[in-house]
């Protein structure tokens, strides 16, 4: 039996560059790096350098990096933060965002009273610019938008900068959960009217368990987590050091081979969306996840012309091929109430046909999306 790992959105392969990295970190710089003495004082440079090289490539300040466990805690930090020290009142998201993002949001709904309002999507599931707009000059309350700028599901990319222009002409705070785009796309956070964004180190090769937020100077946040003086107060706890500079070096690595690694990569998805289509004529894509320009280069959201009988024993039937993939986000992986994204914007007709996402990475093949598709269709004429 062939294995395909074709889940890449949910989680990556960790480079092999990286992994050496973390054994050296492991076995040689185990000081704490509070700690004063040579060995501390290893690890704290080394926690530090990693802080510039990241702040370096996007163009951002050291300090403007907080390392984090990953996207959730940093989508969490900023917008509980924001809530409660910068006075935000009403927070305008969307309903197709990561439920870390969500279910904050709702959270903060029920404990501070603020207002949550949600964007119009038109039946892509872009943001409709001028709803966001009508949001904006609603009333005076002190305002923070929170809108993705890749879709973790169907792999929509917002204009980034055409909402935090607009944000900014109408003072309100600009977050954006960026956990599926940075390491996948150029940053430069000086000409991007953002003032938070998050990232998590295992969706671009990195490891489980480190990311960081990206919170623009002299923000106003405090921090969450109490305790020592870490993180420039912001997070307290010793720094998971192995982690951040495993963080480090899948960053250099994917911007380092970034343009190499874009075009082959899109090339796959290029691929898979013309042989899908020949192999199952009926086949659509969700969103805009079947058109190159519109959607990241890392997925395809497919609907397949499946029955509800047939469509029961689809993920099976694929992992049984040893083929990995999702019906949606990993995070939903144990809810039995499908996809709030795909909920959102397909019609009930359309929901009643299976829908699963492939998402590739520089370590797939065109040999393993053709085995893929053979599976796929020999299903469908079963």
């Amino acid at each position: 039996m062939q294995k395909v790992y074709l889940d890449n959105a949910a989680t990556t392969q960790v480079r092999p560059e990286v992994i050496a990295k973390m054994q050296v970190a492991l076995s040689d710089f185990y000081g704490n790096p509070s700690s004063t003495h040579s060995y501390g004082r290893s690890a704290k440079t080394a926690v530090e350098q990693a802080r510039k090289t990241i702040a370096k490539t996007l163009n951002a300040k050291p300090a403007e990096i907080i390392f984090t466990s990953g996207g959730t805690e940093a989508d969490n930090m900023i917008l509980r933060c924001a809530v409660r020290d910068l006075g935000v009142k009403t927070i305008i998201t969307s309903k197709i965002e990561h439920h870390a993002v969500l279910h904050t949001a709702e959270e903060l709904e029920k404990e501070y009273g603020i207002s949550l309002r949600f964007v119009d999507l038109d039946t892509y599931g872009n943001p409709v610019m001028d709803h966001l707009k009508s949001l904006l000059v609603q009333d005076d309350s002190k305002k923070l938008v929170s809108l993705m700028h890749v879709n973790n599901e169907i792999g929509n990319i917002v204009d980034i900068h055409a909402i935090g222009t607009l944000c900014r002409a109408h003072d309100a705070l600009f977050h954006s959960d960026t956990v599926q785009s940075v390491g996948h796309y150029p940053w430069d956070v000086e000409n991007t009217p953002v003032d938070f964004f998050t990232a998590a180190a295992h969706k671009f090769h990195g490891p489980k368990g480190v990311g960081f937020a990206f919170i623009r100077k002299n923000s106003g946040l405090k921090p969450m987590i109490f305790g020592g003086s870490q993180e420039r107060g912001y997070r307290a706890g010793t720094e998971p050091f192995h982690n951040i500079v495993g963080l480090e070096e899948a960053f250099v690595q994917s911007y380092d081979n970034l343009e190499d690694e874009i075009q082959y990569v899109k090339g796959l998805k290029k691929y898979f969306v013309e042989q899908i289509k020949e192999a199952i004529p009926e086949v659509e894509f969700n969103g805009y996840s079947g058109d190159l320009d519109k959607s990241t280069y890392t997925l395809a959201n497919v609907r397949l012309p499946f029955d509800k009988q047939k469509a029961l024993m689809l993920l099976f039937h694929l992992d049984i091929k040893g083929i990995a993939c999702s019906k949606g986000s990993a995070c939903q992986s144990g809810s039995n109430m499908g996809s709030h994204v795909l909920n959102q914007i397909l019609a009930p007709e359309e929901l009643e046909k299976p829908s699963l996402r492939f998402s590739f990475s520089k370590y797939n093949t065109k040999e393993e999306l053709d085995y893929t598709i053979g599976v796929l269709k020999e299903f469908a004429q079963s």
